[in-house]
């Protein structure tokens, strides 16, 4: 028996489309239309569980999605900064904020990550904490000598000494300081780390009872309890999908 029986499309070559937020403007040809020209009784395009991915369970939790879904890259930044936050005694709030604040990033999708990781987030957490994942992503762009947060010099290698955000990224952060929770937000982005170290991820299960008293896990799992982002989440669990 192949080993590949149990899944979907079983005894057929599976064929992956490229999303197009991710290849439109760069060098990589669209696919497509090579692909549509394979298609024959032993070629279709990939729907549901892709074998060469670890298998979700039937009703996903956040850990889950945190051991089975994020690159390597990402998950050790988020343990790492999560860690961090824990041994400085910060509020649990904040520890789970620099758990999740760049979780799209590391499985959907990167650009405005901390937008779209805090609506991701945001039926199953305090406003607060996915406030604070929304928001760091404008205020790591600016300094705050009083809270000990200096521009990253890595910033200046990533995108050039003369690089100016967006203005949508000043009102935000505008915005954000007047706002009451502006040291939570403030904190995630004190806890990142803005250049790749050597230090090794840690188990996302050392977060359990914090993500168990922050968390709101749905009985059905994530993805699949009508929330508003349970697309979302369905789309991590099969991002080969083809529609």
């Amino acid at each position: 028996m192949n080993e590949d029986d149990d899944f979907p499309q079983a005894g057929r070559t599976r064929m992956i489309v490229p999303a197009p937020v991710g290849r439109v403007g760069t060098s990589v040809a669209d696919p497509e239309p090579e692909m549509f020209g394979m298609m024959d009784a032993d070629h279709v395009f990939m729907m549901g569980d892709n074998p060469a991915l670890p298998r979700m369970p039937e009703r996903p939790k956040l850990v889950d999605f945190l051991r089975f879904r994020m690159s390597d890259i990402v998950i050790r930044h988020l343990t790492v900064s999560a860690k961090r936050a824990l041994d400085d005694g910060q509020d649990e709030k904040i520890v789970l904020a620099c758990l999740l604040h760049d979780i799209s990033n590391g499985c959907l999708i990167r650009t405005d990550h901390g937008y779209w990781g805090a609506q991701m987030i945001a039926p199953y957490v305090d406003p607060e904490i996915a406030w604070a994942v929304q928001y760091h992503q404008a205020l790591r762009y600016y300094a705050d000598e009083a809270a000990g947060y200096a521009y990253p010099e890595s910033y200046d290698r990533f995108f050039g000494p003369d690089y100016v955000p967006p203005d949508y990224i000043r009102r935000d952060a505008e915005h954000a300081r007047g706002h009451r929770w502006y040291m939570s937000a403030r904190l995630v982005t004190l806890y990142d780390t803005y250049f790749f170290d050597d230090t090794p991820p840690f188990d996302p299960e050392i977060f359990t009872d914090i993500i168990g008293r922050h968390f709101r896990e749905p009985e059905e799992g994530l993805g699949f309890d009508g929330s508003t982002t349970a697309h979302m989440w369905r789309s991590v669990i099969w991002p080969n999908n083809f529609i």
